[in-house]
């Protein structure tokens, strides 16, 4: 287990690996696969576990349908989003790090910038200071 939150790891798919992301979407999980084997990491996704289901409340189970009414089905709960928990099998790999230590490039070899990686900019803007970037 981790010592802090900061830098995560844990066994993907039988492999020790540097946790990158958690319960992330499928489009998320392609952006950020691409980004790190171009930067060579060797990243492993796995479904994330489906989340834990609410107990029954008490009342419906005690509840019985009484003789000749029709019973009341309660709603089936929506599927569970699937997302994915991405590692690369670098367990040393520490996301803040390799972007505030500029050490992550774009496929067009521009430093990955936090706006990049938070997927809020299309590309990134390395060469302005983020003080004077007017974005």
């Amino acid at each position: 287990m981790a010592i802090n939150k900061n830098h995560e790891f844990e066994e993907l798919d039988g492999v020790k690996c540097g946790i990158v992301e958690k319960s992330v979407s499928a489009e998320r999980l392609a952006f950020i696969k691409e980004l790190l084997e171009a930067n060579g990491y060797t990243v492993v996704a796995v479904p994330s576990p489906a989340p834990k289901a609410a107990p029954a409340s008490a009342k419906a189970t005690a509840d019985k349908p009484v003789e000749g009414e029709a019973p009341v089905e309660a709603p089936a709960p929506p599927p569970p989003p699937s997302t994915f928990t991405v590692g690369v099998t670098d367990y040393t790999f520490n996301t803040t790090n390799a972007i505030f230590g500029r050490l992550l490039k774009t496929k067009n070899g521009h430093v990955v910038t936090q706006a990049y990686w938070l997927q809020k900019e299309a590309e990134s803007h390395d060469e302005v200071p983020y003080y004077e970037f007017k974005g």
